[in-house]
């Protein structure tokens, strides 16, 4: 009997699915995973993800991490997101306050957008120090222990936030890394009265991040922005030396925003 054109569509429909389930999974793990783990984790049969996991590693979209039979994302997508990136028109209208926010601190910054339960850099400016931080453009991290992260779920509706923060886990990073929503609920409180986040040594042992949200026109956060500085160097005046260069680069970049909306979605 022949298939409908419709069929076959919903078939494919079905089967990418699974392959950008696959995907997004490996893109949200802490580590590489294994055939097992993403067959738990998705609920495929292990012959599905073998199937799935061969035919995104000869599209070179996820690599073996040396001989562990694990996998994680390939220079393919890298190399599209890349092109993506520089092409957007939220990066574009976020450049020139990026660049001064870095002058004025000398620190790295990040410039972070939302994807599901994290948010990824999609800009870098590093300092001139001599010590480097280890992140890069596409590097996705946490909502919970991250100044972009924090900064983010501040701007939205306390009800959305709450919701997204339920379905958050809660891994421990760090001696400082909140364990549990209940925590993060207080962290947020005070960072919706001050007006930015801070990342206290909770990602990562020695860096202190200070983070504020990006709105859009609809005053809904499109992006966040943090600064980044090793804690043995970072100043006194926290207020003049980070957080006033901070706001006032997220201000001028919603004002590019509200002023030419098309480069949200550009």
């Amino acid at each position: 009997m022949a298939t409908s054109s419709s069929e076959s569509s919903v078939a494919g429909t079905a089967a990418f699915s699974k392959f950008m389930r696959v995907l997004q999974l490996v893109a949200d793990g802490s580590e590489p995973l294994g055939i097992a783990e993403i067959a738990k984790a998705t609920g495929f049969p292990r012959p599905t993800v073998h199937r799935i996991v061969a035919a995104l590693q000869a599209e070179r979209m996820l690599v073996e991490v040396g001989s562990t039979r694990c996998w994680t994302l390939g220079p393919r997508l890298v190399q599209l997101a890349s092109r993506s990136w520089s092409r957007s028109g939220l990066r574009m209208a976020a450049t020139q306050a990026l660049r001064d926010l870095r002058d004025a601190t000398q620190e790295t910054i990040h410039f972070a957008v939302p994807s599901g339960h994290s948010m990824v850099y999609i800009e870098k400016l590093e300092s001139d120090s001599a010590v480097q931080m280890s992140s890069r453009i596409g590097t996705s991290v946490n909502l919970y222990s991250t100044a972009v992260g924090k900064a983010y779920l501040a701007g939205l509706p306390p009800s959305d936030a709450s919701a997204l923060m339920a379905e958050l886990v809660y891994a421990p990073l760090t001696a400082q890394t909140v364990g549990d929503a209940q925590a993060l609920q207080q962290q947020l409180d005070e960072v919706r009265q001050r007006g930015w986040s801070t990342d206290a040594q909770e990602n990562e042992e020695g860096i202190y991040c200070f983070g504020a949200a990006v709105l859009g026109p609809d005053g809904s956060p499109v992006a966040a922005i943090s600064v980044s500085t090793l804690l043995f160097r970072q100043r006194e005046d926290v207020q003049a030396a980070y957080i006033q260069p901070l706001l006032r680069a997220c201000r001028a970049i919603a004002l590019q925003l509200a002023q030419n909306p098309n480069q949200l979605h550009g």
